[in-house]
């Protein structure tokens, strides 16, 4: 473990961006931990958030004590840190036997040298970067190129985010967070397997191979799926340009992927109306252990639903259409909650071309068989003269 005290006493200076803690064996004390620089009445000092279930606890300490803090946390409680400074990024990996591996590469722009001796000292202070709660931080943070950033052109060579390109850049990270709470349960041990549907221009499909491959040293092999030819060979040759072996896209809809044995994630963001519905029966089928999906296009119980008591509401047309979308997406969180999913509904950010905000995920609950069919959600269909795609799917 002397070598990861080294690493953190060069990492927790001022050039830390953030550092997070993840893969924990004692849930009970805490699932998740990140650490970052704040400037509290001009002293640096770097604070830690705990997340223990639904609980958030905050910590500031000083560089000697965070380092202590940290190693206690590496032996007893996390399996697996990410550490990212303003010249490197670096996974620290710890095995059952206590093994430590740590792997790190530099950032575009740092100079030689930088490596092991920009964090050496802490140095005058960029009261600018540090002020408490004032810079918010991205996974993907402003100011630093990333690859596949610069050929969507989200950002400029020099890592400046494109003015018009500002609300995407906010959407990829928004995306990359969603990702990073449900990280530990994905596998460390093998090949993660990925399916992206819909991906389109494929913004947040690169963001994830980027956050998951490069960020976090994980193993994984993403398939995006989409309709358009002309987008298809773009995506395919930014991929082979950046070199992202295991990213590729093919053309076809949610009907061709029949030859998967199993996927660890299934993806579906903007898929018009049905298209989330079969997505979603795709993920349920294979087992998949996360689904993130973002359902754009209610059209179907726009058309069916009635009834009596909430007429004086659906007869407005406005109305009923949001009504209905958002019966929509209940119904298909219940419904894969009885399909053995722990499942949320949060709020994206606003898709390109369309409104919709809601993003359905379900993590598969592990050891315990789906949940027997409700009466209440069949109820629910009954009372509203509904018949959901996915329902009649699964």
């Amino acid at each position: 473990m002397e070598n990861l005290r080294e690493l953190l006493k060069n990492s927790i200076q001022k050039e830390l961006q953030q550092m997070i803690l993840s893969n924990s064996k004692n849930p009970e004390t805490g699932t998740k931990v990140k650490v970052r620089p704040v400037l509290l009445k001009g002293e640096l000092y770097f604070q830690e958030t705990l997340y223990r279930g639904t609980q958030v606890f905050h910590d500031n300490k000083s560089a000697s004590d965070m380092v202590d803090r940290v190693m206690y946390l590496m032996e007893h409680v996390f399996r697996q840190a990410q550490v990212s400074t303003s010249v490197q990024d670096i996974t620290v990996l710890v095995s059952k036997k206590g093994t430590v591996t740590i792997k790190s590469k530099k950032k575009a722009g740092a100079k030689r040298g930088e490596l092991s001796g920009a964090t050496a000292g802490a140095g005058r202070v960029d009261t600018g970067l540090l002020e408490h709660n004032r810079t918010k931080h991205y996974i993907l943070p402003e100011g630093h190129p990333v690859d596949f950033l610069i050929g969507l052109g989200v950002q400029t060579p020099d890592g400046k985010i494109a003015k018009a390109r500002y609300d995407k850049f906010r959407q990829i990270n928004r995306y990359l967070e969603f990702i990073e709470d449900i990280l530990d349960q994905l596998p460390a041990d093998r090949t993660i397997r990925i399916v992206d549907f819909g991906c389109g221009k494929s913004y947040l499909t690169f963001a994830m191979y980027h956050y998951l491959h490069t960020q976090q040293g994980r193993d994984i092999e993403v398939v995006g799926y989409d309709l358009k030819e002309d987008v298809i060979k773009k995506c395919n040759a930014l991929a082979q340009q950046l070199g992202y072996k295991n990213l590729s896209f093919r053309q076809g809809d949610i009907s061709d992927c029949e030859d998967k044995d199993s996927v660890d994630m299934v993806v579906s963001l903007h898929a018009c109306d049905k298209a989330t519905d079969y997505a979603l029966e795709k993920a349920v089928k294979w087992g998949a252990k996360v689904i993130m999906a973002v359902p754009c296009c209610h059209h179907e119980l726009n058309g069916q639903i009635q009834n009596d008591m909430l007429q004086p509401i659906l007869k407005y047309g406005v109305i009923k259409e949001r009504v209905a979308a958002l019966f929509t997406d209940a119904l298909r969180a219940n419904l894969l909650e009885e399909r053995g999913y722990n499942t949320q509904i949060l709020e994206f950010i606003d898709m390109e071309h369309t409104p919709k905000n809601l993003m359905i995920r379900g993590v598969k609950r592990e050891g315990m068989r789906p949940a027997v069919k409700t009466d209440k959600v069949t109820r629910l269909m009954e009372e509203l003269h509904v018949k959901p795609t996915l329902g009649e799917l699964i």
